[in-house]
């Protein structure tokens, strides 16, 4: 196995793993639906993987103000006509006792696009609505804060938590290890 294909194997029991989850997990995408989402159907779509190192790990965790679970993350580069127009990544966490799966998609400059719930295997009444997910938009890094200008959602503050965590994170890791590649 080279280690190319070590990331698409990661994935895929990711995946696999989502699937034989509780009765009451949903899933509302699969991974080509939720690049199709972010990317539309005529772009191309590459996966570029990125190892920071112990320097880099330490600088990513102190932005994202949360611990990465790995030292491997995955980002998916759509273009089109050969021009880069954003950047997405599948990021799969515990919210409570479960786990929940998101898509962060950033445009071409690195700024949050959307987000969107590919998974959520808490009891539904848990799970923040898509409409929370947009008061995200437009926002730098230090300000995805509940003690700044993001609100929590009564029922769902461990799931609110967890998003906010991972889409910190994602653009933290996008700022270190994409952002000065294409600048």
């Amino acid at each position: 196995m080279t280690s190319r294909n070590l990331p698409k194997l990661l994935l895929i029991v990711v995946f696999e793993l989502l699937l034989l989850a509780p009765c009451q997990a949903t899933v509302f995408y699969s991974k080509d639906e939720a690049l199709k989402l972010a990317f539309g159907d005529d772009a191309s779509v590459e996966m570029v993987s990125v190892f920071p190192n112990d320097n880099q790990l330490t600088q990513i965790e102190q932005q994202a103000k949360t611990k990465l679970d790995s030292k491997l993350f995955s980002f998916y580069v759509g273009k089109q006509q050969g021009k880069v127009i954003g950047y997405a990544a599948i990021d799969s966490h515990t919210v409570r006792s479960q786990s929940e799966t998101l898509l962060i998609v950033l445009d071409a400059a690195g700024n949050l696009r959307n987000v969107y719930t590919l998974a959520f295997h808490e009891p539904p009444e848990y799970q923040a609505p898509a409409r929370w997910f947009t008061q995200l938009l437009n926002h730098a890094i230090e300000q995805l804060s509940f003690d700044r200008d993001i609100q929590a959602v009564a029922g769902a503050t461990l799931s609110t938590r967890a998003a906010l965590s991972s889409t910190r994170k994602v653009l933290s890791v996008f700022q270190m290890m994409i952002k000065p590649v294409t600048s």
